[in-house]
């Protein structure tokens, strides 16, 4: 799709006889394995359709293996089909009314059609409602990270002024506009776990599995720890009561998929980057006050807070189509998991401790000194308060 498709979209425009513009959307992550990217196309290491060539007689085993090769220090196929599918459009696409627009990591809407619109789980959706639900409670990544998301109505207005400018400019090159907001606004994932958590905190989704809390860590060792005592167990201990009450277990099932999301997007949360957009300023002066105010492309106003509260409200509206009015019941809920979590950790850690009494003489030495300070405390404020 990213690079045959491409292939055939330029052999169609060439038939056009009055083509005005051609814009092709990538991602700023095409050529992540340099940590600087300017506006510029960039060589792929392999010629496209060399590519294409060999994998028409490769087999399955024989592509997973070419394909490790070929991706190097890319974390994915899209990436690295993305970069492909620019370079045909440089070569394949000379003389054409091409541009490219490249969005960061795509979230719901800034301002239209609402603030906090979205229609799918792509992105950070799907993170974002597994930790509303209480679901994700641990996530490999750097808090210091940037998290380049950008409002997917930002886009959308690029690529509509990048396509009235390519007819109207006739730029001589093929032009490249980076719509990312770490340059101008920048937001963390540290920043945006605290603001995810908090909001659905606020405004909790219906039936959740726990209170919505997430630990970003860098250290793996950590991460594989925490997703084994805060994801695994709690899904075997899940699905083992399902299966007693007679129902389909499927938690285990959904910490899988989960996991396998984790995986693919901690190469974007352990890592930074920076994009010029020196071609997206020039764009932002071709347009008049009046086209600015309705193509609005500028990051440099948005409050992150007000926009992940919405964010998180739009996935409860519009994903979830989860009812504003249920929002008693559903904080009546958490309280009712937090006295669970409170019962369940006061128990276990009476167990322990009497454990230890019953095992270990130094315990039982402590315990004895801890009731006697508690003893000697109480009657010293009973004759301070008598006298």
């Amino acid at each position: 799709m990213n690079v045959v498709a491409v292939q055939k979209m330029i052999k169609l425009c060439r038939d056009f006889k009055h083509l005005e513009a051609l814009v092709h959307v990538s991602t700023a992550y095409s050529n992540c394995d340099l940590t600087h990217i300017e506006e510029t196309v960039y060589k792929p290491a392999v010629e496209p359709q060399k590519i294409i060539d060999v994998l028409e007689w490769m087999d399955d085993s024989m592509v997973e293996m070419f394909t490790k090769k070929l991706l190097k220090d890319k974390p994915n196929t899209y990436t690295y089909t993305k970069q492909l599918a620019e370079w045909i459009l440089l070569t394949e696409g000379a003389g054409l009314p091409i541009a490219i627009v490249r969005p960061s990591i795509v979230g719901a809407t800034w301002k239209e059609p609402f603030p906090g619109w979205i229609d799918n789980y792509n992105g950070p959706s799907g993170l974002a409602i597994a930790t509303g639900k209480g679901l994700l409670r641990s996530m490999r990544g750097e808090c210091s990270s940037l998290a380049d998301i950008v409002p997917v109505d930002i886009p959308i207005n690029v690529m509509i002024a990048v396509a009235w400018y390519t007819a109207v400019a006739r730029p001589r090159q093929l032009m490249v506009y980076h719509t990312t907001t770490g340059s101008v606004n920048p937001f963390t994932w540290g920043e945006m776990e605290n603001e995810v958590v908090n909001s659905f905190k606020r405004t909790p989704l219906d039936s959740c599995f726990r209170r919505p809390k997430l630990i970003m860590t860098s250290n793996s060792y950590m991460h594989d720890y925490l997703l084994v005592i805060s994801h695994l167990i709690p899904a075997y201990m899940a699905d083992f009561a399902y299966r007693m009450m007679g129902q389909k277990p499927r938690m285990v099932k959904i910490y899988r998929k989960l996991h396998r999301s984790l995986e693919t997007l901690s190469f974007f949360t352990c890592n930074s980057w920076t994009w010029s957009n020196n071609n997206l300023d020039v764009l932002k002066h071709q347009l008049s006050p009046d086209d600015l105010k309705v193509f609005y492309f500028d990051a440099r106003p948005l409050h992150w807070p007000t926009y992940m509260e919405n964010y998180c409200l739009g996935a409860k509206k519009y994903l979830l189509n989860e009812d504003l009015a249920s929002v008693p019941a559903a904080r009546a809920h958490l309280r009712k998991l937090r006295n669970i979590r409170y019962v369940f950790n006061t128990v276990i850690a009476v167990v322990l401790w009497r454990t230890l009494i019953a095992r270990s003489q130094i315990a039982r030495n402590l315990w004895y000194l801890i009731v006697s300070l508690v003893f000697k405390f109480v009657r010293y404020f009973r004759i301070t308060s008598t006298m």
